[in-house]
């Protein structure tokens, strides 16, 4: 498909939610509905100097730009890729001698191209991006806060000479970037690295049990030629077979939150009342808050409420080790929660899945392996029965689940929990993408291991723990 092909999709009037995109088509899973190059993004401040500001992937030793010396680039060939859109913002910053928030930046980027190639860049685009909604009226007092600071140090940062905008336009502009701003991660799909806007994927209405999902491809950078460099784009993909005629629709939160909470995220960010099927319905909301049974004894509901409030508060504390790298106590705090929860709340339960996730994570961290490998895999069996099949972050925790347990020597479960993985990545992220090449890569030597496993165990081991360099025996645990 090339990028801006909007055959498969049509605008339609989606009643109460206003516009809405439907396929115009029957569209498969892993079917790439459209492709769509951003109409401007920015590279988040923080990460300025660590994050390629063309193809806005994390590189080591990026090249500064030797007039603004902000914008760092892979090489000259992204710096050269990137320089109709970091002309005008390189003088700005250079006069004002500092690079402004990445909001500011952001506003100023989409006014230069508006400028320079009017709202519409494309026959493929599909609305005005000054037309999209901005709901400045419906911002809350803290939000109204921060545009009373961002539209004069806008006004201050904007360079463009006779061309000057109306501070309501200015506060329109970012309004639409506050509400249609989409986060741009970096080629792992790991870290949020920056935000862009991206006009016909504004206009796909929210689901919190959606048909389709968006990812960043960041396409084909190795050419020598920034001509022959791909653009910058995302790809809305189907989840499943959509019929003709279908509303598109993707998910603005993660679904792993009770529908309550979804809907309070909903209203405060986006501002609408969510009323979809699993939301009006409470659809896996008892799961999510569910008490453990075992052999039919249920713990009672004082019980339940205690051990709650503990995960609670324990999460807290968790995080705040975490913030502060003290990795040791993190693991001793989720060790505590666990015990605690262990036979009072299910395996579904959402602050149970927490803990676990980022028990998980860090004892991989520490190469802790055998119990990273145990905390994952009971999370992953969680996810499952939450999760639609086809989440693309349901696909990244069963991943990052195999790889825990290939550390930890257990080549079976991780080789399969590594093919089920590459199932899921490929109708969600394509086989073309980073991700999936490197899923491929792992699936392709985990079988080789297996095997070996399964010709001679023995051999297998004795070869492993020579590779890893450390002794045969089990690695200790920390207490």
């Amino acid at each position: 498909m090339t990028v801006g092909n909007m055959e498969s999709a049509e605008l339609f009037d989606a009643g109460k939610k206003g516009r809405g995109l439907r396929a115009t088509k029957e569209l498969n899973a892993g079917e790439v509905v459209f492709a769509e190059p951003s109409f401007a993004a920015v590279v988040f401040n923080s990460l300025a100097t660590q994050v390629c500001h063309s193809c806005f992937r994390h590189q080591a030793k990026l090249h500064r730009c030797a007039q603004c010396k902000f914008a760092h680039y892979c090489d000259r060939t992204c710096q050269t890729a990137c320089w109709n859109e970091h002309k005008q913002e390189c003088g700005a910053i250079k006069k004002i001698g500092m690079a402004p928030s990445e909001n500011v930046r952001l506003a100023a980027r989409v006014l230069w191209r508006m400028h320079k190639d009017t709202g519409i860049v494309s026959d493929s685009q599909l609305i005005s991006v000054d037309q999209l909604e901005d709901h400045v009226a419906d911002l809350c007092e803290e939000d109204l806060k921060q545009l009373k600071i961002d539209v004069p140090n806008f006004l201050e940062y904007w360079s463009y000479g006779s061309k000057q905008h109306s501070v309501n336009y200015i506060s329109h502009i970012f309004g639409i970037i506050k509400c249609n701003g989409f986060t741009l991660s970096d080629q792992r799909g790991l870290q949020a690295v920056g935000v862009g806007l991206f006009p016909n994927l504004c206009l796909v209405n929210h689901d919190c049990w959606p048909n389709c999902t968006v990812i960043l491809n960041h396409g084909n950078q190795s050419a020598v030629s920034s001509a022959l460099h791909s653009q910058r784009r995302i790809e809305l993909r189907a989840l499943g077979k959509i019929p003709e005629g279908e509303e598109l629709t993707v998910s603005y939160v993660d679904f792993l939150n009770l529908s309550a909470d979804r809907q309070k995220k909903l209203k405060e960010h986006f501002h609408f009342e969510c009323t979809c099927e699993h939301c009006s319905q409470h659809i896996k909301d008892d799961l999510m808050m569910a008490a453990a049974e075992s052999e039919g004894n249920k713990p009672s509901a004082d019980k339940v409420k205690e051990v709650t409030a503990f995960s609670k508060e324990c999460l807290e504390k968790i995080e705040r080790s975490r913030t502060e790298k003290d990795y040791h106590k993190v693991v001793k705090l989720c060790r505590e929660c666990l015990e605690k929860q262990e036979n009072v709340l299910a395996d579904t339960h959402l602050y149970k899945l927490r803990v676990l996730s980022i028990g998980s994570e860090v004892l991989s961290y520490l190469q802790f392996f055998s119990e990273a490998a145990d905390y994952a895999r009971r999370m992953v069996e969680g996810y499952m029965k939450l999760y639609h099949p086809n989440n693309a972050q349901l696909g990244m925790a069963i991943m990052r689940a195999g790889v825990t347990h290939w550390h930890a020597g257990q080549i079976e479960v991780g080789h399969g929990m590594i093919c089920k993985a590459y199932g899921i990545l490929m109708v969600t992220h394509g086989p073309n993408h980073a991700i999936t090449r490197d899923l491929e890569s792992m699936r392709m030597q985990t079988e080789i291991e297996l095997k070996m496993f399964k010709k001679n165990e023995y051999v297998y081991h004795t070869m492993r723990d020579a590779a890893l360099k450390k002794p045969a025996q089990s690695q200790p645990l920390l207490h």
